[in-house]
């Protein structure tokens, strides 16, 4: 198959595009055949990319990218919720060869059946960014409608699907992006925006309930003091995995695969609750023009495999 690999740690500049062996499903697992793949950049400096759980470092090469649509290929020993052809999208292990190839493997438990009205690129964008979203603020941040909620990167990969919910959710959403995502936050819900190069947001917001921050740094630091007494804040920032600050390590998290949370995820997709932004798309083979494009808004998504028709 084909793959995109890491032989060394490194950013975009290392990844290559070449022939790697096709995985093959163990126990519980089937064998993807990937048609659409997301794109993080910040994965590739994300301590599961290079290291165990045990602290060891990942055996090399290492293939990039956790989260899929396409349709099952092959079955595990013992797996028989699902079909070979059934459409599915999802997330695979951190630890393990990722979704960047023509196929991976994945747990059963760790996907769902793909959005029905959606392409496979549109749901190759949403399950990382969807499920951030969900376990931050249903989960993390307990948000409750008619709460005020403040979302850093509103017009980010993560932050479109967190103004969403968050309004799916009744809160009451205030969002910061630069000048030219403003109207674009608005209209996914935000009542809110504020253009973060023009304006401190700490000048104008208070009485936060629950904040959601994809920023981290300055822009974190800055957050505190916006929370009410009982305020929750989470981030996903990667600054927060390294952080010998109290506050910020309680706040700190990263998502995990959950099939019943992808299955609410697609409900409320196909019901027109919340809607995938792709900003672009590039070929497997263009992977590493994908990791340096810089997305205006959405997600930046590989197409493995082109929708039949």
């Amino acid at each position: 198959m084909k793959a995109i690999r890491l032989h060394a740690r490194s950013g975009a500049e290392g990844l290559t595009y070449e022939t790697a062996p096709v995985p093959q499903p163990g126990e519980g697992e089937v064998l993807v055949r990937v048609h659409a793949a997301g794109v993080i950049p910040t994965e590739l400096s994300w301590v599961p990319t290079w290291r165990m759980p045990t602290g060891e470092p990942r055996p090399l090469p290492v293939i990039p990218g956790h989260e899929f649509s396409g349709e099952i290929a092959a079955l595990g020993a013992g797996v028989k919720e699902v079909a070979v052809g059934d459409e599915m999208y999802g997330l695979n292990d951190w630890y393990r060869d990722g979704a960047q190839a023509e196929y991976c493997i994945a747990r059963v438990g760790d996907f769902a059946v793909k959005p029905a009205s959606i392409d496979h690129v549109q749901a190759g964008a949403t399950p990382i960014s969807a499920l951030t979203a969900w376990q931050g603020l249903i989960e993390r941040g307990r948000l409750k409608p008619a709460e005020r909620v403040l979302i850093h990167g509103a017009a980010g990969g993560v932050g479109v699907f967190a103004v969403q919910i968050a309004r799916w959710r009744g809160a009451c959403v205030t969002g910061t992006a630069s000048k030219a995502n403003l109207d674009f936050v608005r209209g996914l819900g935000a009542v809110e925006v504020i253009d973060y190069r023009v304006t401190r947001f700490e000048d104008v917001v208070r009485d936060i309930d629950v904040l959601f921050d994809t920023v981290g740094g300055e822009t974190l630091i800055r957050s505190w003091g916006v929370l009410k007494p009982d305020g929750r804040a989470v981030t996903i920032a990667a600054s927060g995995e390294r952080t010998d600050d109290e506050r910020t390590r309680a706040a700190f998290f990263i998502v995990e695969p959950n099939k019943n949370q992808l299955e609410e995820i697609s409900w409320l997709i196909d019901s027109g609750a919340i809607r995938p932004v792709v900003d672009r798309v590039f070929s497997l083979a263009e992977a590493r023009q994908a990791y340096e494009h810089k997305p205006a808004h959405g997600k930046t998504v590989l197409q493995v495999a082109r929708d039949e028709g």
